[in-house]
């Protein structure tokens, strides 16, 4: 495999990890709390929610393993915080697939004309 190939093979498999962390409402909703904030501690987190901070640490460390999320030693704490580098290339991945199926149609179009 050639270093180009497994370099798309690798972006493409993290993408794959990202999007599957994402999937999930729990983690989404912890996502939107980590949004534009500072980090926060496991206990903040759970706040309002009906689930353990056990349960709550578990859907951090698949965001923080997905890339999406990284955890912060202060003190006994862990402070958790949103990494926007990976959802900046998610996004960019989602607008070349949006543009490939944009061109989709013309590309069809043109080939039942012919």
């Amino acid at each position: 495999m050639s270093p180009v190939t497994a370099k798309r093979r690798s972006a493409l498999e993290d993408h794959a990890l990202a999007f599957a962390a994402l999937g999930d409402e729990t983690r989404l909703t912890l996502m939107g709390k980590l949004a534009g904030g500072p980090p926060q501690s496991i206990a903040r987190l759970a706040e309002g929610s009906q689930l353990t901070r056990q349960a709550i640490t578990k859907h951090l460390r698949v965001l923080e393993n997905a890339g999406v999320a990284r955890s912060v030693r202060v003190g006994r704490e862990n402070l958790f915080e949103l990494r926007p580098e990976p959802l900046k290339d998610l996004q960019s991945y989602l607008e070349r697939v949006s543009a490939e199926w944009d061109a989709a149609p013309a590309r069809l179009k043109s080939f039942v004309e012919e």
